[in-house]
């Protein structure tokens, strides 16, 4: 009889928020072929040249106003998340980043011996990209060639327009869209325009409307798929065009990526007189530094430093039960 389980698959986290453990998670992340698309040699030149004497430090600063007691919050949200599915669930749940600890290696390695046979592979990941999505596929996949393991993966697609998911995501948001705020913001991790580019050169990035004409591409499109998520939640949520806007976080580098930028946004919107905005960053399940100090700390900043007045993070999926449920009903 087959055994099975499932695997979560995050991002990662530093062990700590230390400057040494930092520069230690950022080398492994950054030398990524999939993260950053250049030959091994000037990939290698880069983060070390350009990157780590100055960004390990930085980042720390910005993972100490964060960390809580027990960790980094992303993998602590992330343990509830699956103790939470674990509770719904007959059989083994584990959770594995892609960069830091658990690892994916140690994860697979240890259903192996709990003699599984098949795993359910969940990148929590909405939208398609090769930097999250299909990294951590091929990490699982060389994992399990790598150590001869008698397991088939089984991974689940992106779900980004997957209706359980865009009421999850409604449902847990409703007790904020009750409030009286001026503006919501769609804020989703940026990425280089030349991930997409290279989708299709004739078709993507061509055009301003191009991820609103009919494209195999979009299957693998990222910012198609953000546009996707939007325009389902504001149906759902009965949101008018004015009432809402996207923009793009965690631009990293001079390369030029999907644009506006989160923070000139909040800038555009203060300048404006929008004094109290609602952001929420859809492409995130679980909070993490992109949201707790990137939004809600930087972004409250800049926000009111252009004369707005408040700026509220709409919490991510982390546990909440309509996410839980929908997990479950993929797992079944």
């Amino acid at each position: 009889m087959t055994k099975k389980a499932v695997l979560l698959a995050n991002l990662g986290s530093p062990d700590n928020a230390e400057t040494p453990a930092v520069r230690s998670y950022l080398n492994q992340f950054l030398m990524d072929p999939y993260v950053i698309q250049l030959p091994w040699v000037l990939r290698r030149l880069l983060v070390s040249l350009f990157v780590l004497p100055t960004r390990p430090k930085a980042s720390a600063e910005a993972y100490q106003k964060i960390w809580l007691a027990e960790g980094s919050p992303l993998i602590v949200l992330s343990e509830k998340l699956k103790l939470a599915l674990q509770s719904q669930l007959s059989i083994p749940v584990g959770l594995a980043m892609r960069y830091g600890q658990p690892s994916i290696e140690s994860e697979l390695l240890k259903l192996s011996k709990q003699n599984i046979d098949e795993v359910l592979f969940i990148p929590l990941y909405p939208h398609f990209a090769d930097s999250t999505v299909t990294t951590s596929i091929e990490e699982a996949k060389r994992v399990i060639k790598r150590h001869k393991l008698a397991i088939t993966l089984s991974i689940a697609p992106p779900f980004y327009d997957n209706n359980d998911y865009i009421q999850s995501l409604v449902n847990s948001a409703q007790p904020y869209l009750r409030q009286d705020y001026d503006h919501l913001v769609f804020s989703y991790h940026g990425l280089p325009e030349s991930h997409l580019s290279q989708l299709d050169d004739n078709h993507c990035l061509q055009k301003n409307d191009c991820c609103q004409q009919a494209n195999d591409c979009h299957a693998r499109c990222y910012r198609h798929q953000v546009f996707e998520t939007t325009q389902r939640f504001a149906k759902k949520a009965e949101l008018l065009p004015q009432q809402y806007s996207i923009a793009f976080q965690s631009r990293l580098g001079r390369a030029k990526w999907l644009g506006p930028n989160t923070e000139d946004r909040l800038r555009e919107l203060a300048n404006n007189g929008v004094k109290n905005i609602l952001v929420i960053c859809p492409a995130f399940v679980t909070d993490c530094l992109e949201t707790l100090e990137e939004i809600a700390i930087r972004g409250q900043d800049v926000f009111t430093e252009a004369g707005g007045e408040s700026l509220t993070l709409i919490p991510c999926l982390n546990d909440h039960p309509d996410w839980v449920a929908t997990l479950t009903s993929w797992c079944q």
